[in-house]
């Protein structure tokens, strides 16, 4: 048992982002499996939350900006609990919103930062590729939460409703960042529009910029390689 957790452990050292992104895959079961409750839900904002406190330990970030991340972790960590404990105000939904969006985001900007700090590409980099999109993802979809709560109907379903589900949030969420338009939830006051655009920008940008370095990544780790074996065969 104890030799297995080392083993853990020496695998979490070495590909954290890998293990970020196995643990919002689980997040998003979950999410499925407490559609309906609202608790449960809590508790899955809350393991998310805590799941940015673990990467705030192996992301390579300055001082100043750690410690502006933990506040967003403790905030949201806060607020999330209330929510968990049957504190439904307003106020404290926008308000633990609000923490968890700006954590997820600072956590994905964080994961950029690490991707981009060498010239060289590893494993773990492109975990966190995929770990910074779906924190990006995720913090949008609070974003979307917070503007139906200011204003009602801001999004418009089949069912005319005037709060849409978690689920359905963050489903137009992923729709929007991967330019892919399968949601069935249209954006309708201007606020969620305003938000959808960014989102849309945001997602372009993403996709074009991180591509683009990793194929160049890969290419540059050959380049060495390709230029001794010219040289062999010149010599």
């Amino acid at each position: 048992m104890k030799q297995a957790l080392l083993m853990c452990w020496t695998t979490f050292k070495r590909l954290p982002s890998a293990w970020l992104l196995c643990l919002q895959f689980i997040i998003l079961i979950l999410s499925v499996l407490s559609y309906e409750y609202a608790p449960y839900r809590a508790a899955t904002w809350v393991l998310g939350v805590l799941v940015l406190l673990v990467i705030a330990r192996v992301i390579r970030q300055t001082p100043v900006f750690t410690l502006l991340g933990l506040s967003f972790v403790v905030g949201a960590l806060f607020f999330s609990s209330l929510v968990l404990f049957g504190m439904k105000q307003v106020w404290v939904l926008i308000t633990a919103h609000a923490f968890e969006a700006c954590a997820y985001f600072s956590a994905s900007y964080g994961l950029l930062r690490y991707m981009f700090h060498d010239r060289y590409l590893t494993k773990d980099e492109l975990f966190a590729a995929g770990a910074a999109f779906t924190l990006m993802a995720w913090g949008f979809a609070f974003l979307y939460s917070i503007c139906q709560l200011l204003v009602p109907y801001s999004f418009a379903d089949p069912d005319l409703q005037a709060y849409q589900p978690w689920l359905d949030l963050l489903f137009l969420s992923f729709s929007v960042q991967s330019a892919t338009g399968l949601a069935d939830t249209m954006p309708v006051s201007p606020f969620a529009r305003m938000l959808t655009m960014i989102q849309m920008f945001f997602g372009v940008m993403y996709l074009a910029l991180i591509v683009s370095r990793l194929v160049g990544l890969q290419y540059i780790s050959h380049l060495p390689h390709r230029k001794s074996e010219q040289e062999k065969k010149d010599t």
